[in-house]
């Protein structure tokens, strides 16, 4: 039986769709359901495979896009962290009329490093994919350390993020495989620059995942959009630095503007 799950929770009156990154699930965003309940009605989602969103094997980004956009409400503000904002997206380019606006979260359009590109170099991405199949806990938990490298609260936020994973069903070897070939090939530099609608991109000056320089390139070829770096956070902003990301979210989204 597949079933995606879907938790719905908050006050205010502009829907937020919440997607997580690879390997984890929902439970992800609770340092900042307190700060955002107040200003919106949050929609929580495990990703298909991930979490308790149990049934679902190895797909593709459109794919896995069309599943959590056949449950969303008719309109809403969608918000998705790292390979979530793969598939935010990836909605919006196909059902922009479903988006009121896109913010993304330490993410890629592209996440591979090229020459002229910076991210992660493929033979890391094929050397997690290698590894899942021969260690898979301690390859998530790799992946995960690796997310939160140079903050002052590293550690501890390298700790939350593991019990977010154990403390739910682990996803499939063939479903994170299918995330990583995700990030590996995926590229919405050029589809991307076309979206009209309102878009924000938050990054972490520290990232060892997508690098800060990603924001300065998409400053340049998407204009219509506007970036924040957030000076002390490395890939998961939202937990090492809740406050500041949470009005970062409810400036963007209730006034149409940047905390400065």
């Amino acid at each position: 039986m597949t079933a995606l799950y879907w938790q719905t929770i908050g006050e205010g009156e502009r829907d937020l769709v919440l997607l997580h990154g690879w390997g984890l699930n929902a439970e992800v965003w609770g340092c900042t359901l307190e700060r955002l309940t107040p200003h919106f009605r949050l929609h929580l989602v495990d990703l298909p495979g991930y979490g308790r969103s149990q049934g679902f094997g190895g797909m593709s980004l459109a794919q896995m896009a069309e599943i959590v956009l056949a449950a969303a409400p008719p309109q809403a503000w969608w918000l998705g962290w790292s390979l979530g904002g793969l598939v935010a997206g990836q909605i919006a380019l196909t059902q922009p009329q479903r988006v009121r606006g896109l913010i993304t979260v330490a993410s890629s359009p592209y996440f591979a490093a090229q020459d002229d590109w910076p991210g992660i170099r493929p033979e890391v991405l094929s050397g997690f994919q290698h590894q899942l199949s021969q260690d898979f806990q301690r390859t998530v938990e790799r992946f995960l350390a690796l997310q939160t490298l140079g903050t002052a609260s590293a550690r501890q936020d390298a700790r939350l993020l593991k019990s977010v994973v154990l403390n739910q069903p682990m996803p499939s070897v063939e479903v994170l495989n299918g995330g990583l070939e995700m990030l590996r090939t995926t590229d919405l530099r050029l589809p991307m620059a076309e979206l009209t609608l309102p878009l924000l991109r938050i990054y972490g000056y520290l990232d060892g995942v997508v690098p800060r320089k990603v924001a300065g390139l998409l400053d340049v070829s998407w204009p219509h959009s506007s970036s924040v770096v957030m000076a002390k956070a490395a890939h998961a902003p939202f937990i090492s630095h809740p406050d500041e990301f949470a009005e970062i979210i409810r400036t963007f989204v209730t006034e149409g503007g940047i905390p400065r």
